[in-house]
């Protein structure tokens, strides 16, 4: 008897690790199709769309994209995006000490990176398990695809309303233009939204969006300049 349970659970270990295998090789490839092809879609598009948000998006590439509205995200949501290697760690323990003070009032740390990995590959939550995945999916891509890439994936599969993902369907839906020709008012006031796109509406423009775009500006103004954005820009 013991030795066809020895048997029986070593044919299910074998099961187990041929599946992690392949798991892992087929989420490798896909990584690595993710440098150039993108994602059908997303586990957020899938939500968004069945449960009745909608669905309206359009992927362009880096050079159909306004240079503003490269500069507008990063001086909203990760001004050392050139810099860091997926994480802003200072970032993180900020957030961190602020969550243990204010436990009610959950603040984030997300870089682009981690962002990108979060949307592209995984699903919206806070749990250890799926932070841990966040975390190895955003060391991948950063290993595997680049800044630059990781930075068009963002602007095109980023929510920015309700049901409206990438920079191309907000540059459609709020200003009827394609995203190449879009000001620097109009990527700030989309990227004022970015945190909670549902809430902080751009039209009707929400006091968040209001109180938020202006200060977004006078980061550009600051950023534009840097050696290492403008490369992101180019």
């Amino acid at each position: 008897m013991a030795a066809k349970g020895n048997k029986r659970m070593q044919k299910v270990w074998r099961i187990i690790k041929r599946t992690l295998i392949f798991l892992f090789i087929f989420h490798l490839f896909y990584i690595l199709i993710l440098k150039w092809v993108d994602p059908p879609i997303t586990i957020t598009q899938f939500v968004s769309f069945v449960t009745g948000d909608g669905l309206k998006r359009d992927y362009v590439s880096m050079n159909e994209i306004s240079p503003y509205a490269k500069l507008a995200v990063i001086s909203s949501e990760d001004q050392l995006f050139p810099d860091h290697s997926g994480f802003d760690w200072k970032s993180i323990e900020k957030a961190r000490s602020y969550n243990k003070k204010k436990p009610n009032r959950i603040r984030g740390a997300s870089t682009i990176s981690q962002q990108v990995a979060k949307n592209v590959f995984l699903w919206q939550g806070r749990s250890y398990f799926r932070k841990g995945l966040e975390v190895y999916f955003t060391f991948m891509i950063e290993l595997i695809w680049g800044k630059k890439r990781i930075l068009e994936l963002y602007l095109n599969i980023s929510e920015m309303g309700k049901g409206v993902y990438g920079i191309e369907a907000a540059s459609q839906k709020y200003f009827n233009k394609p995203a190449q020709k879009l000001t620097r008012s109009e990527v700030a006031m989309i990227a004022a939204c970015l945190p909670n796109p549902k809430e902080f509406t751009v039209k009707p423009i929400s006091r968040h969006v209001a109180g938020k775009f202006p200060w977004i500006l006078i980061q550009m103004i600051n950023l534009q300049d840097d050696p290492d954005i403008q490369n992101l820009l180019q």
